[in-house]
């Protein structure tokens, strides 16, 4: 007989990270939440950090520009002066 409550299907942190901030940008609060409830406080922030890296990787690849010009410009920050 199968059981009456089947165990929820499990998320990795990536699928939770990816999930969280598509929800966030919709303005989801209800799937943001479910989202957060996925994967632990820290393995959410460690996934939402490894897709901001990626993003902005990818980004400056496509834009062909360095990283940090990307990210500053994602931001509202002004360039970075020299080094």
């Amino acid at each position: 007989m199968p059981p009456k409550n089947p165990a929820r299907p499990r998320h990795n942190v990536f699928e939770a990270a990816a999930t969280y901030v598509t929800a966030s940008v919709e303005e989801d609060p209800d799937r943001l939440d479910e989202a957060a409830g996925w994967v632990a406080p820290d393995a959410l922030a460690f996934g939402i950090n490894e897709l901001a890296c990626r993003a902005v990787a990818a980004l400056a690849r496509e834009r062909d520009e360095p990283v940090e010009a990307v990210a500053r410009r994602l931001l509202g920050l002004p360039a970075a002066g020299p080094a």
